[in-house]
């Protein structure tokens, strides 16, 4: 399990995910989808929403659960070359730091070109907020919190499941993650349907998401940004999220920063009030996105060390 976990985070960071080739992330979401299709019904009670989306939560677990196991036991019966093979090329699916840099990546060379259309782009494919209304500035932190955040549930929170629980675990915590994305929104739609996913996010990132600030402190110091900063904004500033988990990774990339992240957004054409993290003063730049994706590239990494260190002491 842990040569699989470090080919596969190596895989990561030197390919990312391969466009051409089916991810399994793409099947859930086509899945969740087909099933809100068939469940989701807005004149339903409450209490049936909420009753619905928990079976698609269960539904979810249950395929993608199986047919995780079902694929690794067909594998394992042909030779451990294989075996080894397929379990890195799953865990490499899981981790999500190469792509995420290539996103942010395209959104800070759009602002560099003076281009805010294309940013405003590029960044509306990392973010769930509406991005039209966007100035440069904007653009530039939205892309910086979508890294601090994506951080966690893109990065060290599947490398944690992965080493817990090898591509198993790890691909119903991505099941999981992609379901509150889709559809663990607070809006009239999903307030009641979605909420069985947005609860089981939040548990399975409690202790991922406080493990990502430590190593993100860790990685600003290494980095030699403003580390002390960074754990004085997260003290302060870690829990201004509606999230129990998001302003975790926000707080510390603010203050390792010196940025004021989050505040005020527009989502679904309404604007939503939300309170500022970090100290305002210097003004976002291009590459304080750059900065951003430094920081989840060491900070994955110092996971890993600590991850395996960890699984080989422990199991």
């Amino acid at each position: 399990m842990i040569k699989a976990l470090v080919i596969g985070f190596v895989l990561d960071f030197l390919i990312g995910d391969p466009a051409f080739l089916p991810h399994p992330v793409r099947l859930v979401g086509k899945w969740i989808s087909f099933l809100e299709g068939r469940l989701l019904n807005l004149e339903d009670s409450p209490r049936w929403q909420r009753r619905k989306g928990a079976l698609l939560v269960f539904l979810v677990l249950l395929l993608f659960g199986l047919g995780t196991e079902a694929l690794l036991r067909l594998v394992s019966s042909r030779s451990p070359v294989v075996l080894l093979m397929t379990r890195s090329i799953l865990t490499a699916y899981c981790l999500a730091a190469r792509d995420l840099e290539r996103a942010a990546s395209k959104v800070r060379r759009a602002l560099e070109r003076r281009n805010l259309q294309e940013a405003r782009e590029s960044v509306s494919m990392i973010v769930g907020r509406d991005t039209d209304r966007l100035n440069e500035e904007e653009v530039c932190k939205a892309a910086v919190e979508s890294v601090a955040e994506s951080s966690c549930d893109g990065v060290i929170a599947p490398l944690f499941y992965l080493a817990i629980g090898g591509p198993l675990l790890g691909m119903l915590y991505k099941c999981a993650n992609t379901m509150d994305s889709m559809i663990g929104y607070r809006n009239d739609r999903y307030r009641y349907f979605g909420e069985a996913a947005a609860r089981l996010d939040d548990v399975l990132n409690f202790i991922p998401a406080r493990l990502s600030a430590s190593l993100m402190i860790a990685a600003s110091f290494l980095l030699r940004l403003d580390a002390r900063n960074a754990f004085r904004i997260y003290r302060r500033d870690h829990d201004k999220h509606a999230s129990p988990n998001s302003a975790h990774t926000e707080s510390v990339v603010a203050g390792a920063l010196r940025l004021q992240l989050a505040g005020d957004a527009w989502y679904f054409g309404k604007k939503v009030r939300k309170p500022t993290i970090g100290d305002a003063g210097k003004e976002a730049e291009p590459e304080d996105i750059k900065k951003a994706c430094r920081i989840m590239y060491v900070a994955a990494g110092l996971g890993l060390v600590l991850l395996v260190g960890l699984r080989v002491l422990l199991f």
